[in-house]
């Protein structure tokens, strides 16, 4: 029995660890995530600052290089001739030479359009018209027109002058240029100097967005891939419109993806991007792509002006970006595994130590327990041999008896003859009570008791109904330890005490499911005594050193064993009384 429960109490302590563990597990993993997703935000905290730092810094680049392109506008229209028709490619050609641009066209207007008329560049086709350049030709106009341009298209706007941004050559798809277009009124063309986009990628190549990207990407352990994603035309794949002439036309603003990569595609991207865009909240998403685990973050960023370098697939501008960061989930699994195999050898190391504690206590205990028994049967046995000698006792002094009584009988001594067997039916009875206990051990324990008061000149009054249906075993070991220490603290009580007032009285009664003990002795401080802490260990209402202070802790600590109760009480004739409950 004792080894079932010692099984079970592990069972439980193992499960509680596992439990534990287990919630552990689960939280560290929540943690986890989260401290990936604060790190991602971190990230593109960083970008976002980056992004709006290189587009300022992009656009003073921009108007800077703009006012170059006025001032060589300006240079070339004193060197040239105000006539188109006196112009030559040859002249234009040594003028963009020392004027340091890639090339200069001249434009010139016709009755329904506005055409490339000269140029330096060889491969330009002159005679094509601009209209369906939208919305270059507007700007076109309104220089030939009004000498100023006022068009809500992204540039840059100087007096008879204007510059749309970095945009794809439409007679070359593969050239990148920044175009400058000057008009004064002075000449019947507008100058157009331009340059190409190295010096704008060589800045940002240094300074831009890509190398903040580069950056965190080198300095992360989880952060695989950035983008900046122009949320308006990203579901339309690679934006390119075609113009009425037939032209394939693609402008560097609607780009669908603005900086960073975008090789981690998930199938979900477009509505993720369209959902984080449209509700300005961070989406994410945890997949496998090409069977690596990650995690995917679209986070909207919404800049102060429109003034960020992005137009939407009509060409207005739009003052929103979405930023997407890829993190490799296996990092977390990683330490999870890692967190997983810890738990485990930390679960496998208490269940052994717990098993071997268990095995040491279980050995103990038995030990202990095996010690016990063999020291209260040695008393059992010790106490039922004294009492048995004193029935023999009883019947080998049994003829001497009789012939005493005979002796008086003859000699008429009738009141000492009454006196002797008054005592002797007396200790007869007595005799007959303690065997009629019906349970040897706590019969053979009374019997010691007995003996001992006669010792000590102290009236031990005992009366036990219905023990003779009290089971041997474990409990009768204790009601012996019970028995013994509740008489022991009597008799030392009324020790202090002559003897005429040496009493004890013990019952016991065993009936309705119940044990009952009752003793009560002479205490002349008894309403004192009942008040004090009797049963905490230590205490002890004698003064001299024999006494520890155990006995009626020993008592209390059995009674709860088994559930039972304990009462203490005085009486106005100064005596103390205990009363004992143990349910069966």
């Amino acid at each position: 029995m004792q080894r079932n429960i010692w099984f079970m109490a592990i069972s439980i302590i193992v499960v509680i660890i596992l439990l534990n563990n287990t919630a552990y597990y689960f939280l560290t993993k929540r943690s986890l995530e989260t401290a990936m997703n604060h790190e991602m935000q971190a990230v593109a905290k960083q970008i976002e600052l980056s992004v709006e730092q290189s587009r300022l810094g992009a656009e003073k680049f921009q108007e800077q290089i703009g006012r170059e392109l006025r001032s060589v506008a300006i240079a070339a229209q004193y060197a040239l001739d105000p006539d188109v028709e006196k112009v030559t490619n040859e002249e234009l050609r040594e003028l963009s030479k020392k004027l340091a641009v890639e090339h200069i066209t001249l434009l010139k207007r016709t009755e329904d359009n506005i055409i490339m008329y000269k140029s330096s560049d060889p491969n330009e086709q002159l005679g094509k018209g601009t209209k369906t350049w939208d919305p270059w030709y507007i700007a076109f106009n309104q220089l030939f027109d009004d000498k100023n341009v006022s068009i809500k298209w992204l540039g840059q706007t100087l007096p008879n002058f204007w510059s749309g941004p970095y945009e794809v050559a439409s007679s070359d798809p593969s050239s990148i240029y920044k175009w400058g277009y000057y008009h004064d009124g002075s000449t019947n063309y507008i100058i157009d100097p331009y340059v190409s986009y190295t010096m704008l990628a060589d800045y940002e190549n240094l300074t831009g967005v890509n190398s903040m990207i580069d950056k965190s990407l080198a300095n992360s352990e989880s952060l695989l891939e950035v983008t900046v994603i122009n949320p308006t035309t990203f579901s339309k794949g690679p934006f390119e419109t075609v113009n009425e002439d037939g032209e394939l036309q693609e402008h560097i603003l609607q780009k669908p993806i603005m900086y960073g990569a975008y090789e981690y595609k998930l199938s979900q991207d477009d509505a993720n991007v369209a959902k984080a865009y449209k509700s300005g909240k961070i989406i994410t998403a945890n997949e496998h792509i090409s069977g690596q685990h990650v995690m995917k973050m679209y986070i909207p960023v919404f800049a102060e002006d429109k003034g960020i370098n992005i137009v939407d697939e009509n060409g207005n501008p739009i003052n929103s970006y979405v930023l997407t960061l890829v993190s490799d989930y296996q990092i977390i699994q990683n330490k999870l595994d890692s967190q997983f195999i810890n738990i485990g050898l930390i679960i496998i190391v208490v269940t052994g130590l717990s098993l071997a504690i268990a095995a040491i206590a279980m050995n103990y205990y038995r030990q202990s327990r095996e010690k016990a028994v063999q020291v209260a049967q040695q008393t059992y046995v010790d106490e039922i041999n004294s009492m048995f000698q004193a029935i023999r006792a009883q019947r080998h002094d049994f003829l001497n008896h009789v012939q005493t009584i005979h002796s008086l009988a003859e000699l008429n001594k009738s009141k000492e003859l009454i006196a002797y067997t008054k005592e002797l039916t007396g200790e007869i009875r007595l005799m007959n009570d303690i065997i009629n206990i019906g349970n040897p051990a706590i019969a053979a324990l009374i019997r010691s008791k007995i003996s001992q008061a006669e010792s000590y000149r102290i009236e031990f009054a005992c009366t036990f109904n219905g023990l003779n249906r009290l089971e041997m075993g474990i409990k009768t070991l204790d009601m012996n330890r019970m028995l013994g220490n509740l008489i022991d603290n009597a008799f030392d009580e009324v020790l202090g005490y002559g003897e005429q007032r040496r009493e004890v009285e013990l019952i016991a009664n065993q009936a309705d499911g119940h044990l009952e003990f009752k003793i009560s002795n002479t205490c002349k401080d008894a309403s004192t005594v009942s008040e004090s802490p009797l049963f905490e260990a230590g205490f002890s209402t004698k003064d001299d050193d024999h006494h520890q202070g155990l006995g009626l802790y020993i008592v209390k600590s059995i009674v709860d064993k088994y559930k039972g109760t304990i009462q203490v009480y005085a009486t106005e004739m100064e005596r103390i009384t205990f009363v004992i409950r143990i349910p069966l």
